[in-house]
């Protein structure tokens, strides 16, 4: 059997998320051997152990918030604390409290510009619903690197800013449904 096509997955989201994410995750395979890390735009005070669980609840694949430095592991869902950028380096996540970027914290576009930088074609970025345009520089950078890049279709996105400002940048390869997006990580992820 080939290797899989990607090795990881980042993902971003912002209004809209909380559904677009799980639905996504509740699709993924438990054979899915891709590390799959999120950013979803969250407030900084919400209690960030109750996004983890409800997201836990809906997959099959181990759901956490990395700590500073954690290794990556294949078929694990990490998702960024409120109030942090979370980057990724070869083999870890690394925590950053650096000042907001685009106004957000954690920013979808230094995830994906860090694991562009760290695993170049080995990428599969996914931007999904959101009010703004967080994540577009970083798809681009995805797509330079020879990565991957999925939006999610903006006619069922709860808010369409976000994956029109990716498409819009023409960095897309696939425009999906929320459904077809899993199924797509499943393939990549040699779950199918």
């Amino acid at each position: 059997m080939s290797a899989p096509a990607a090795t990881l997955a980042v993902i971003g989201a912002s209004w809209g998320g909380l559904h677009a994410v799980g639905t996504l995750v509740a699709a993924l395979d438990e054979r899915n051997r891709m590390s799959i890390v999120v950013a979803q735009h969250r407030s900084p005070d919400g209690p960030s152990d109750v996004y983890v669980r409800t997201m836990q609840n809906r997959c099959s694949l181990p759901v956490s918030e990395p700590d500073d430095n954690e290794p990556l592991e294949a078929g694990h869902v990490y998702i960024a604390p409120p109030d942090y950028h979370l980057l990724v380096d070869e083999g870890h996540l690394t925590l950053s409290a650096d000042l907001p970027v685009r106004f957000s914290r954690p920013s979808i576009d230094v995830l994906f510009e860090s694991a562009a930088d760290s695993y170049g074609k080995a990428v599969v970025a996914v931007v999904l619903t959101g009010a703004n345009d967080d994540g577009c520089r970083g798809a681009v950078r995805v797509k330079e690197e020879g990565g991957i890049v999925l939006a999610q279709d903006p006619g069922t996105a709860e808010r369409r800013e976000m994956p029109d400002g990716v498409i819009a940048s023409g960095a897309v390869d696939e425009i999906l449904p929320l459904p077809e997006i899993a199924a797509r990580l499943n393939v990549l992820g040699g779950a199918t």
